[in-house]
């Protein structure tokens, strides 16, 4: 889990530098995700050939789905990371939780107690903080890093829907083809030529998307997911010092202030979650 966590910020590290003048003229957020899903794809498929698992019959629909919400889930962050400093995307993306639970509510019939209602006004408390209505920059950022939160956290409730009835690599490459398919019909509109590091960065972007959902996976396989949240948060970690050794951008006492919140209400739930498992 700390390899996903620190693979997971190192996407948005790349993302960024390609959103951003570090590597050529920037590149659009829907042409960033665009390299993450081929180049992911490129892999995945190419690990599925090798090892030749079984597969299911998948559920289209609901992959489909699950995989539109992902694609605007990860272009919406490309595009944060890109305007604000990647400790405060990232720490705002942690909602996702918080949001699903929500969700689960009209989508999947599930009932919702006090302990986790005050989880959501936590972390919601925590994102208020982050958004600051007093910089139309960081509002603007911050409000992009909502969004994606959001689509993430819609994802996550089909993704549970998905758990248990199919293997992981099916579901893998099924996401990745989606997504891939998706990603290539927007980029039309907004194509440019990228430089030769562009190219390199996008192609490094899909690897380590891949390696990074790789090891999460194989973290589900072995631990229960009480056990493994804690250490989901080491991204805002790695995400804080990779900003800071390659942007030099350092945290300010109100990043921390509005990350520590938010990582706070979706402790709380983990927690609750955790307590709720051992009582069934």
């Amino acid at each position: 889990m700390i390899c996903a966590t620190a693979l997971l910020a190192g996407t948005t590290l790349i993302a960024k530098a390609l959103g951003t003048d570090r590597l050529g003229p920037a590149l659009h957020p829907l042409q960033v995700s665009f390299g993450r899903f081929l180049f992911a794809w490129v892999v995945i498929a190419a690990t599925v050939a090798a090892l030749r698992p079984q597969f299911s019959k998948p559920d289209i629909k609901t992959h489909a789905i699950r995989t539109f919400c992902g694609w605007a889930g990860v272009t919406l962050m490309f595009a944060a990371a890109a305007t604000i400093p990647l400790s405060d995307a990232t720490a705002i993306s942690f909602l996702n939780p918080v949001l699903a639970m929500v969700l689960a509510i009209p989508l999947l019939g599930e009932r919702v107690g006090r302990w986790r209602w005050l989880a959501a006004a936590i972390a919601l408390t925590g994102a208020m903080i982050l958004i600051r209505p007093g910089s139309a920059v960081m509002q603007t950022g911050a409000l992009l890093a909502l969004g994606a939160a959001c689509a993430l956290g819609l994802e996550l409730i089909f993704m549970k829907r998905l758990s248990g009835r199919e293997r992981p690599a099916q579901i893998l490459l099924l996401n990745n083809s989606i997504g891939l398919v998706i990603a290539a019909c927007a980029v039309l509109w907004v194509w440019q030529p990228p430089t030769g590091a562009q190219w390199a960065g996008m192609i490094a972007l899909g690897c380590v998307m891949a390696c990074a959902q790789v090891f999460f996976i194989n973290t589900l396989a072995r631990a229960d997911a009480s056990f493994i949240t804690p250490f989901s948060y080491l991204t805002l970690v790695f995400a804080a010092i990779y900003d800071g050794v390659i942007f030099g951008v350092i945290p300010t006492a109100v990043s921390l202030l509005g990350a520590l919140t938010i990582i706070c209400g979706a402790g709380l739930l983990a927690w609750r979650e955790a307590v709720h498992r051992r009582n069934k």
